[in-house]
Order: structure tokens, then sequence, then C-alpha cells
């Protein structure tokens, strides 16, 4: 056999030999490739040792969340709350506004002021509240005709002296007994009846007042009727002195 012939048709074989090799371990290199690829694909989505989940969004940056945003639309301020002094002056200056309304009240009230000041100069008229009224009765019993008697006394504690009218019908003394008026010294008094005094401070004006046992009423011509037994109660009240009025005094006929 010629050596040449057998030396070609090894040629041949080991080169298609050598070639399939060469494919084989080009192709085991993709797959490997191939692998790792996979591998740090799934790795990336997988939980990170910080406990964070696949997908979920990094925390910022805490130097990047200090700064402020030129985005970020500025805080609205809070609207003032209404005080209740407010409220009080708006209402007073919307009276005065209105008209007649605001400026009659100022009128009353300032009037009402003037009234109620202390007098000033001697022989003006006394304030009410700068007056002590008082009611004594002589005994709590009075028996078969006897005369209930009281002592009336009227002080001013004014600084300076002043005028009061101390007549019967300004200061009444009355009589009663349960719901039934029975006396009162208004009933039945001749002219004016007024008696103007001048208080000084500290001194009493004194007056006696008795009583007759007999009823008295708007009709002075009838017959007085005789009180009957019981327990009576008296007592002085000032008209048109705001209100002001002496203790009650309670006594008994026999």
């Amino acid at each position: 056999m010629d050596p040449d012939t057998f030396r070609s048709d090894i040629s041949v074989e080991g080169t298609d030999v050598y070639w399939r090799r060469r494919m084989a371990v080009l192709t085991g290199v993709l797959v490997v490739v191939a692998v790792v690829a996979w591998a740090c694909t799934s790795a990336s989505g997988r939980r990170t040792p910080t406990g964070a989940t696949k997908g979920a969004t990094p925390a910022p940056d805490a130097l990047v969340v200090s700064l402020p945003s030129p985005l970020a639309s500025p805080s609205a301020s809070p609207s003032p709350t209404p005080s209740p002094s407010g409220e009080k002056e708006a209402k007073e200056a919307k009276d005065g506004k209105d008209g007649k309304g605001g400026k009659e009240d100022r009128g009353a009230k300032d009037a009402k002021e003037a009234k109620a000041a202390a007098p000033r100069r001697p022989g003006d008229s006394c304030d009410p509240r700068e007056l002590v009224l008082s009611l004594r009765g002589g005994q709590q019993t009075y028996a078969g005709s006897a005369e209930p008697t009281f002592l009336l006394t009227i002080v001013s504690t004014a600084k300076v002296d002043c005028t009061v009218d101390v007549g019967p019908r300004v200061l009444e003394t009355r009589i009663i007994s349960g719901n039934d008026r029975v006396w009162s010294t208004a009933d039945c008094v001749s002219g004016a009846g007024d008696d103007i005094q001048m208080l000084k401070r500290g001194i009493p004006y004194v007056r006696t007042i008795r009583w007759d046992r007999h009823r008295s009423g708007a009709d002075c011509t009838a017959k007085r009727a005789a009180a009957m037994p019981g327990t009576y109660v008296a007592w002085t009240h000032a008209d048109g002195l705001d209100g002001l009025h002496s203790p009650k005094t309670v006594f008994s006929l026999r």
C-alpha cells in the first residue's frame, strides 16, 4: 500500500474530528455563559440581607429628603378664629351705625348714672343708696285698747347735707295681716302730704307713728271698722326711692 494514501485518509479524518470537537467546546462555553447569566438575574430579584423585597423601591437618601423640594406647595396658614371680644366690638359698632338704637341706649345709661350720682352740693336730693330706713315697734303685744306705736327713723350717710321727702305718702307705713291690707299712712292724707327734710350725715330724722286699731282705705267718708285680734306685720317703704324699705315688724293685738 502507498504510504501517502494512508496519510491522506488520516488527515481528512483528523480534520473533521477536530472541528467537531471545537464546535462541542464552543457549545459548552455558550451553555455555561447562559447559566451564569440566568443565575445573576435570579440573584438580583431575591430578598436582600436588610429585608428588602423584590422590586421594592430603594429608600431615598436622608440628605436628599432633608432638602426642600422646589415643587412643594407652601402650607396654607390657618384662618384666624374671631375672639368673643372682637364679636362684641363688631356688634356694638353695628348697633351704633344702625342709628338711634345705640345712641338711645348710651343716652339712657348716661342719664341713669347721673341720676344715681351722690349729691355734690348741700340741698341736693339724697341718693337712695346713702339712706338707711328703719321701723321699730313699741312692744310685741297690745292688749285691750292699747294703740300700737312705732318709731320711724331715716338717716343719711352722704358726705354733704341732702334733702328727702318724709311725707306720709312717700314714706308709707303699712300694716297687713296675711294678704289683707289693714291700714296705711297714705290713706286719707289731707293736703299735698309732702314733708321735705334736710338730712345731715349720721343724724337721723325721727317720727312716731301711732295706729288707732282701725282699718283704713280709699273711702275716707265710710265708717272705719275696728281691727280684729291677731298677728300683724308693719313696715315702711319709700315710694320713688328705688325700693328703699325698712325691715318688717311683727306684733299682736289682744
